[in-house]
């Protein structure tokens, strides 16, 4: 028998993710000079990932 899709290891699931974790967020903020330092990170603007 084979093994079922949703199965197999996260390490072979590459699928683009569209939504970003706080620090990933954050990150990519810094990246593009939208991140001043000492700001919360709460209520961050919405961000696309890189492509």
């Amino acid at each position: 028998m084979s093994q079922h899709r949703s199965l197999k290891g996260a390490s072979t699931i590459t699928a683009k993710r569209n939504v970003l974790k706080r620090f990933e967020r954050v990150e990519l903020l810094k990246k593009r000079g939208q991140w001043k330092e000492g700001q919360k990170v709460m209520n961050l603007p919405k961000t696309k990932p890189d492509a």
